[in-house]
């Protein structure tokens, strides 16, 4: 039996695959040549990536107008949810890479604030971030989200449009990275801890330990000391797991409950997360915002 979450970090826990999307919202793109031109990619690599997202449910492949013999590639209702866990990334890496400089603006369009947007709680209004929040998690689930084979997060990617998604796949990129940043955004912190929740090897989770530290999402335990702390470049992540998870119970509603959810403190309710307006404080819906380039050209409108 699928487990959403590993399927989700599979699925979308892939540079090329973000990548698509956000051009897929942002210039609108459908056609494979316009994701060849901007991306790059070999057509072999785009074309299983365009796959896996039409049988993910995300994309539909449907006859270009006017063409019998002609396809075109547009978002279902699955592939316009993603929109918030774009935003989040695109929080994180306008705010924690050098990539700030390439990255469209975002901006709320009825207010005309422009930033990112704070994470909220649908259930009581509330704003949350990780430390207003505990997580709950089994065993097992961990086992199933961990196991099996994927990918490398160093898969080929995009090389012509500037901003990639390196820094943010040392987080997402890989099942067992994904799980120690989650868990360690649960307030796990020592590694023998680490190695008790994921039943992995003493030699994978040092290496899975050290790259994080490397990439500046965890900080290494001082002389003597046994914990392994998020910096405030790892917590910014929050946002991103958080509308991950939520979207991967949207995603696989036929799964069985997948044994790791966050629950918010203050209300008691399981997190659905949702994005507001730092400007107006106003719910953010996804026509209610756009990117808007910083210099050279004109405001690209909503977000499909």
């Amino acid at each position: 039996m699928t487990n959403s979450v590993a399927a989700t970090f599979d699925l979308l826990g892939d540079r090329l695959t973000l990548t698509i999307l956000r051009h897929a919202f942002v210039d609108h793109a459908r056609r494979f040549t316009q994701w060849a031109d901007r991306t790059a990619a070999p057509p072999a690599v785009l074309t299983a990536r365009l796959a896996a997202l039409v049988d993910a449910g995300v994309l539909e492949r449907v006859p270009r107008p006017g063409s019998v013999d002609r396809y075109e590639y547009r978002l279902t209702e699955l592939g316009l949810a993603t929109w918030e866990i774009l935003v989040c990334v695109w929080s994180w890496q306008r705010e924690w890479t050098p990539e700030w400089a390439l990255l469209p603006e975002f901006t709320h369009s009825e207010c005309g604030h422009r930033g990112p947007p704070v994470v909220m709680c649908r259930a009581c209004g509330r704003d949350v971030t990780t430390h207003d929040t505990e997580v709950e998690l089994d065993r097992e689930a961990l086992w199933h989200i961990t196991s099996g084979r994927r990918r490398s997060a160093r898969a080929a990617g995009p090389a012509r449009d500037g901003a990639r998604f390196d820094e943010i796949m040392e987080a997402i990129g890989d099942r067992w990275s994904a799980s120690i940043t989650g868990l360690a955004l649960a307030g796990v912190r020592r590694f023998s801890d680490f190695r008790a929740a994921l039943n992995m090897s003493p030699t994978t989770l040092t290496e899975r330990l050290s790259r994080l530290v490397d990439a500046g999402i965890l900080t290494r335990p001082a002389a003597g000391g046994r914990d392994y702390r998020l910096t405030p470049r790892g917590r910014a992540l929050f946002g991103v797991f958080a509308f991950l998870l939520a979207w991967a119970d949207r995603a696989h509603p036929e799964t069985p409950e997948p044994g790791l959810l966050i629950r918010h403190k203050e209300c008691g309710a399981v997190l659905v997360p949702a994005l507001r307006c730092r400007g107006c404080e106003a719910v953010l819906g996804r026509r209610d915002v756009r990117f808007e380039p910083l210099v050279v050209r004109p405001a690209i409108d909503s977000l499909g």
